[in-house]
Parts: C-alpha cells; sequence; structure tokens
C-alpha cells in the first residue's frame, strides 16, 4: 500500500476532528446554528468521502478495506464533538465557542482558499477563473444569507 493513502487517512481523521468541533459548538449556540453547520459540513463531506475513497483505492487498498478505513476516521468527528463538549466552561459554552467556532471557520477557510487561489492564479483560461470566483462569491452570498434567516 503506498504511503500516500494512509496520509490521507490521517489527513481525514483530523479534518472529521475539526468538524466534529464545530458542529458540538454550534450546537451549543443554537440549534439554528448547529442545524445550518451540521448541513454545510453534510454538503462538503460527501464529495469529499467520495473522492477521499478514490485516492485509498488508488493508493492499493481494496474496496472493503477503504471503507472501513474511511469509516474509522469518523471517529476523529467523534472524538472533535466530545472534546468541545468537555471543553465547555462550567459557566457555559461561551468561552469555547469564543475560540472553537473561529477557529474552525478559519481552518476551512484556508483549506477552501488554498485550494482555489493557486488553481486560479494558474489557470489560463479567464472564463473559468470568472467561473470560480463567482461560485466562491455564491457560497459566501448562501452563507450571509442563511445567518440572517
Amino acid at each position: 500500500l503506498q504511503i500516500s493513502g494512509y496520509l490521507n487517512l490521517l489527513a481525514n481523521t483530523i479534518d472529521n476532528f475539526t468538524h466534529g468541533l464545530a458542529v458540538a459548538a454550534s450546537f451549543l449556540v443554537s440549534r439554528k446554528v448547529g442545524f445550518l453547520t451540521t448541513m454545510a459540513i453534510l454538503l462538503h463531506e460527501i464529495p469529499h468521502e467520495v473522492g477521499d475513497f478514490a485516492i485509498l483505492l488508488r493508493a492499493g487498498f481494496d474496496r472493503w478495506s477503504a471503507a472501513k478505513m474511511q469509516l474509522s476516521t469518523a471517529l476523529g468527528g467523534i472524538l472533535g464533538a466530545c472534546f468541545a463538549i468537555c471543553a465547555q466552561s462550567p459557566k457555559g459554552a461561551g468561552e469555547m465557542i469564543a475560540w472553537v467556532l473561529p477557529f474552525t471557520a478559519g481552518g476551512f477557510l484556508y483549506i477552501a482558499l488554498v485550494n482555489v487561489v493557486p488553481d486560479l492564479l494558474e489557470e489560463k483560461n479567464p472564463w473559468n477563473s470568472l467561473q470560480q470566483i463567482l461560485l466562491l462569491c455564491t457560497g459566501i452570498t448562501v452563507m450571509v444569507l442563511l445567518s440572517l434567516t
């Protein structure tokens, strides 16, 4: 098995840990914020997990092993949620939320921009670059509109 498969599993576990942090912390803010965060993460995770599964297959895992390993990385999300809940102060969730939500949001933005910006800079076709920028702005607009409701 190629080392890239194991590195992908480690990265996926860390990614799922931050998702667990975000979901638990957002539910501590309110049900609405919790559900919106959960939906956003689910929309992100479905294509992400399919891609990770393909990476594991290409790295030499058989289908059953790849599926089991992908499922095991989900434990990172459970650990992240448990950590967020345990880090909650006896005074209330305010102190913990003050660092968890900005930390996870910043991490998500960093990962998104690290993946998008280099591609935009290397893109030769201006139409493709414009489409990517418009889709990025559409995503930001949707998040803003959802936060207002």
